[in-house]
């Protein structure tokens, strides 16, 4: 009786980089396909969204939205549109108006009023707000520190 023997199958390095290179690709397309799934979606917003993951300084501002009322807050930016931001925060916020300070490159800040018009608590521990834009305030108003 003659006894087979196999030689293990050798895998150049190459090769397994490929199939896992193959793995992390699948993985990241069910990631994204189940963010973004295919077919007409039902967009309510009239505006285009674009995503914004930059932080943005947030500085609450009493209901007369001139004088300062507390201490600033960081947010993570989830989306910009001309109408609004949404944004992550780890801790609820207590105020609905409050001066948004975004960031630009090269530039001073751009700072709007801004109406807090939503929370929801995540899965994850967070919380994610979003609100409207009601007015641009002068970039001389926050060296001044009022409006």
């Amino acid at each position: 009786m003659s006894t087979l023997i196999h030689e293990p199958e050798v895998v150049s390095p190459d090769c397994r980089e490929e199939s896992s290179e193959d793995e992390i690709r699948t993985r990241i397309w069910t990631v994204l396909s189940s963010l973004y799934p295919r077919g007409a979606m039902v967009e309510r917003r009239s505006e285009n969204r674009y995503p914004f993951p930059y932080l943005v300084r947030l500085t609450p501002v009493g209901p007369d939205g001139l004088a300062s009322q507390g201490e600033p807050v960081v947010v993570v930016g989830k989306h910009l549109s001309e109408r609004g931001l949404g944004f992550y925060h780890p801790k609820p916020i207590a105020h609905r108006r409050m001066i948004a300070s975004l960031e630009v490159s090269g530039g001073s800040p751009v700072a709007l009023l801004i109406d807090l018009t939503w929370c929801r608590f995540t899965r994850h521990g967070w919380y994610e707000s979003g609100g409207k834009f009601l007015q641009a305030i002068a970039r001389e108003a926050l060296i001044r520190g009022d409006r």
